[in-house]
């Protein structure tokens, strides 16, 4: 089996920590290469990112990847960020540009990724492997995918060590980014994400939100099953294994596996793979 990686989200209340530690207790024994966690913009999230970390990496013994974004942070912040993780021996960092929330109305220190990758190689050298992100079927807010290609290959030169994509269900999508940045001189792995799919609804709403297309076909299988839960999950399941299979024939480096802090979609799908 491929590295394969998680990525989990802050929880904030008892009943959603609980709902994390039965999801990493099942997903470690799948021995991960990592566990990212996502990074809420604006102050008091800050914490949840940090304290969900040191869950991870204590309770259940995981390396873990924290996210940082530019949204909300300055320079001395996730100065005293990265230097808290370095102490805590935290060796992975995602970087990202990361949404700027309604009602907030600059975006901290920096803009793009790019100048946050800089700044985490000028501040901690070469001590963190960078993560960063890359989008097989462009950025939602890029002009146009030539400009995306760029955008993402600013983020390599400024230091990353390799990216994470987006989830997407059209493999075609992910090759076909792969030979045009390859083209562009980027040679750092770039390792697929994946969304199991466990309800329709909740799929599309994401997708909608991030421009991440579902392929007519599986929508409509999916809509036949209407509220049928069980089925939703098996078809979804088969769908996300297929596309993992065909993704790894094609020679992608791993698979990071988007669990929303739930592991029965994601386990469904890496037992059908091995």
């Amino acid at each position: 089996m491929p590295s394969i990686s998680f990525e989990f989200f802050p929880p904030k209340t008892d009943e959603q920590r609980a709902q994390l530690d039965r999801a990493a207790q099942l997903l470690k024994t799948h021995k991960p290469e990592y566990a990212s966690v996502t990074f809420g913009a604006g102050g008091s999230t800050l914490s949840y990112t940090g304290d969900t970390v040191a869950r991870l990496h204590r309770q259940h013994g995981l390396n873990v990847a924290p996210h940082l974004s530019c949204v909300g942070g300055t320079r001395a912040e996730l100065g005293a960020l990265l230097d808290s993780y370095r102490e805590a021996g935290y060796r992975r960092i995602v970087a990202l540009r990361g949404d700027l929330p309604s009602g907030m109305a600059t975006p901290g220190d920096f803009r793009y990724a790019a100048e946050l990758v800089s700044f985490i190689r000028e501040h901690s050298g070469e001590y963190f492997h960078i993560e960063v992100a890359a989008y097989p079927e462009i950025h939602p807010q890029a002009d146009d995918a030539l400009a995306d290609l760029h955008h993402f290959k600013a983020k390599i030169d400024a230091g990353a060590n390799g990216a994470i994509t987006q989830y997407f269900f059209n493999p075609d999508a992910y090759f076909r980014f792969v030979d045009d940045v390859r083209r562009l001189g980027v040679t750092v792995p770039i390792v697929p994400g994946i969304m199991p799919i466990a309800n329709y609804s909740q799929l599309k709403r994401f997708s909608d939100m991030c421009g991440a297309e579902i392929p007519r076909w599986i929508a409509k299988r999916m809509q036949a099953h209407g509220d049928d839960a069980e089925s939703v999950r098996g078809l979804g399941a088969e769908v996300v294994a297929q596309l993992c299979r065909r993704l790894l024939q094609g020679g992608a480096p791993g698979l990071h596996f988007y669990t929303l802090n739930r592991a029965k979609a994601t386990q469904s799908v890496l037992e059908q793979l091995s």
